[in-house]
C-alpha cells in the first residue's frame, strides 16, 4: 500500500476515528462538511497531530504515536493543493513555481510539469490576472514541483463555477493518469469523484462508512444514504469503437455495447462514463419497440428496499456493475431477488457529456 492512516483524534465533541489503506492511483475522501475530512488531509500533511496513530507513506512513518514520531511537514514530501490556491500575489506563474521547486529533494523536469497542466502561456501572469481554473492548475504545478511522495488536493475545485470544473477536469484526469504518485482527493461532489478516483472512502460523522473500489462503492445500495438518492448511481469503464455521423459514438463495455452522445474520445480510447440509477429502466423481458438504443442483459445481485416507495437493485452486466432505483412495488411485481436476470434499459441522452470522462 501506498498510504496507511489509522487515526483517533477529538476536536471538542467531534470524534475523528479513520483507518483506511490507499493504493497508487486517486483515492477520494468523499463526505458532507464537517465529516472529518480535513481533518483526514491535515494529519497526512502534518498540520494535525492526532492523539493516537500511525500514517505511513511507502513504509515510512510520518506519524506513529506508540513509537512517538510526528515528522514535521516540511519533511514530510507531501505536495497539498488547497482549496483557494495560495498562490504568492507578488510572484508570477513562473515564481510561484520555482518556490515549489525548491523544497524538491531531486531535480525533476518542470517543463513536463508545465505541459501537462497548460501553464505555458500563463509563466509571466501574476495570480491576480488569472481565472480560477488557471490558479488551481498553477497550484497543482507547484506542489508537484516539490517532488513529493503523495498530492494531496483538498476541495480543489469547490470555488470554481461549472464551466470552470469542466475546464480544469481533464487536467486532473491527465495527472492521475501520468503521474507515479498516489493522490489523495478531498471532495463532498460525488460527480468529481465518479469522473476521477480510483478508490473511494466515505466518511461520515468522523467514521469510514464506505471504502473499496469507487465502481465498487457507488454501485452499492447501503452507500445511497451517504451519497444521496438523487447522486447515486454507478461508472462503467467502456472502449469507443466508432464515432457515427449522426453525432453518436458505439461503445463497449463488458456487458455488452451502448451508443451514446457527446463522446469527444479518440476511437479505440478507453473512457468511463457515470450513470445515474435515476436513468436506468428494468424490464422482465427484452422490450421492442423502444426508442433507447441501449438494452442490457443484467443478473439481479442485491435489492435493497428501505422504507419508503422506493427500491435499489444492484445489477451485474458482465464485469460491470449498475445501480437501478425503481420504486419497491415495481420490484415485488417483478419478483426480483438475488440472482433474477432482467434488462437494464438505458435512454442514450440520459447520460451528460460532463458525466463521460476518461
Amino acid at each position: 500500500m501506498s498510504l496507511s492512516v489509522n487515526i483517533t483524534h477529538r476536536l471538542g465533541d467531534f470524534l475523528l476515528d479513520v483507518a483506511f489503506d490507499a493504493s497508487p492511483g486517486v483515492t477520494a475522501l468523499l463526505g458532507p462538511s464537517g465529516s472529518g475530512k480535513t481533518s483526514v488531509a491535515n494529519s497526512i500533511s502534518g498540520l494535525l497531530r492526532p492523539f493516537y496513530g500511525h500514517v505511513h507513506l511507502r513504509e515510512r512513518a510520518l506519524l506513529d504515536t506508540a513509537k512517538d514520531i510526528f515528522v514535521p511537514p516540511h519533511k514530510r514530501r507531501v505536495g497539498y493543493v488547497f482549496q483557494d490556491g495560495r498562490l504568492f500575489p507578488h510572484l508570477t506563474v513562473e515564481g510561484n513555481l520555482r518556490f515549489g521547486m525548491r523544497f524538491a529533494k531531486e531535480a525533476g523536469n518542470p517543463a513536463e510539469v508545465i505541459d501537462l497542466l497548460g501553464l505555458g502561456t500563463l509563466l509571466h501572469r501574476r495570480p491576480g490576472t488569472l481565472s480560477g481554473g488557471e490558479k488551481q492548475r498553477v497550484a497543482m504545478a507547484r506542489a508537484l514541483m516539490s517532488d513529493p511522495q503523495i498530492l494531496v488536493m483538498d476541495e480543489p475545485l469547490a470555488a470554481l463555477d461549472e464551466p470552470r470544473k469542466e475546464e480544469i477536469l481533464p487536467y486532473l484526469e491527465g495527472l492521475r493518469d501520468q503521474s507515479d504518485i498516489p493522490i489523495l482527493y478531498v471532495s463532498h461532489s460525488v460527480a468529481e469523484v465518479a469522473r476521477l478516483a480510483d478508490d473511494l472512502v466515505i466518511l461520515q460523522g468522523g467514521k469510514v462508512v464506505c471504502h473499496g473500489s469507487a465502481e465498487e462503492v457507488l454501485s452499492d445500495p447501503a452507500a445511497i444514504p451517504f451519497v444521496g438518492v438523487r447522486e447515486a448511481g454507478s461508472i462503467l469503464r467502456a472502449k469507443v469503437l466508432e464515432h457515427g455521423p449522426d453525432g453518436l459514438s458505439r461503445l463497449a463495455i463488458s456487458g455488452g455495447e451502448l451508443v451514446l452522445p457527446g463522446v469527444t474520445a479518440d476511437e479505440g480510447s478507453n473512457i468511463r462514463i457515470r450513470v445515474l440509477s435515476q436513468d436506468i429502466l428494468l424490464s422482465s423481458r427484452r422490450p421492442e419497440g423502444l426508442s433507447s438504443r441501449n438494452i442490457l442483459a443484467v443478473t439481479v445481485e442485491a435489492l435493497r428496499i428501505g422504507d419508503g416507495p422506493g427500491a435499489a437493485v444492484s445489477l451485474r452486466a458482465g464485469e460491470d456493475r449498475l445501480l437501478a432505483r425503481i420504486t419497491a412495488q415495481a420490484a415485488r411485481e417483478m419478483g426480483l431477488e438475488p440472482g433474477t436476470r432482467c434488462f437494464a434499459i438505458l435512454k442514450a441522452t440520459a447520460v451528460p457529456k460532463g458525466s463521460i470522462g476518461r
